[in-house]
């Protein structure tokens, strides 16, 4: 099995998304960019209490297929650190941004089992990927430009299409259902490592309210066209857990699986 890192960053991505952008219920008129972007923030809870959320843990279970199935953990703290660990068939992989200028990963699915450091290319993304209050809060000062397509489909339901461009160039789309204008839908592309492109889609369901916010427990990912799905199942979402900044640097390979962390204070 190889599990290439195009596959991982869009793992990492689908998850944070999971609680990134969710919106308010009833809406029926049309919308400006901004009036979208104002009901996400407001329905989320406010500005005040996205900000109050210094850390964050994501603990579940990732499959790429039968057979192929393992615990994986999510660990974000303020500003940008990002921590990523996943187990499968016995073998560790794990991918950590100290949130300032460096940032490790290995690979063992492709025959990369010692972590080195992350290349140019990663380093200038990773913040997109660490970044949990997600690409509409502050868009405008994160340099993100939005696009509010229109009305599509999905799965039967009809949603808002808003296009969103980073300040590095990556285009993506994010479908919202209409009336509860939760994420239905991430649509965008992801490199292999011999440097081509690849379309990837995440669908998110299975909505659950933590601490006045909502988060997807159920994530499948996809490439159009082709076999197979990526499904991840969340079994817990800690907001505020006590994360020490190690975890944050160079990382040795974990000795057990990384559903378990250390315990918050």
């Amino acid at each position: 099995m190889k599990v290439h890192k195009g596959w991982i960053v869009a793992f990492a991505g689908a998850v944070l998304l999971s609680g990134a952008v969710t919106g308010a219920p009833g809406q029926t008129k049309e919308l400006t960019v901004d009036e979208l972007v104002a009901k996400v923030i407001a329905a989320r809870g406010g500005i005040e209490k996205i900000r109050g959320i210094q850390a964050q843990r994501v603990t579940g279970t990732i499959s790429f297929g039968p057979g192929a199935d393992g615990p994986f953990a999510v660990e974000l703290k303020r500003p940008g650190k990002m921590r990523m660990e996943l187990t499968l068939q016995g073998m560790n992989m794990v991918r950590s941004y100290d949130g300032r200028s460096a940032g490790w990963a290995n690979n063992p699915f492709i025959g990369k089992k010692d972590v080195e450091p992350m290349t140019e290319v990663d380093l200038k993304n990773i913040g997109e990927e660490s970044d949990f209050d997600g690409p509409l809060v502050d868009y405008k000062a994160k340099g993100n430009e939005i696009k509010l397509v229109g009305k599509d489909t999905v799965e039967g339901k009809e949603a808002w299409r808003l296009q969103l461009t980073t300040k590095n160039g990556n285009a993506r789309s994010y479908l919202f259902d209409a009336q509860t204008f939760l994420l239905l839908k991430w649509e965008g592309k992801r490199k292999a490592p011999d440097g081509s492109e690849f379309a990837v889609e995440s669908f998110f369901r299975d909505y659950r309210e933590l601490n006045g916010l909502k988060f997807a427990f159920e994530i499948d990912s996809d490439r159009p066209g082709q076999p197979g799905v990526q499904k991840i199942l969340v079994d817990k979402i800690e907001l505020n857990p006590t994360i020490d900044d190690a975890r944050f640097g160079k990382p040795a390979l974990p000795a057990a699986p990384p559903s378990a962390p250390p315990p918050s204070n």
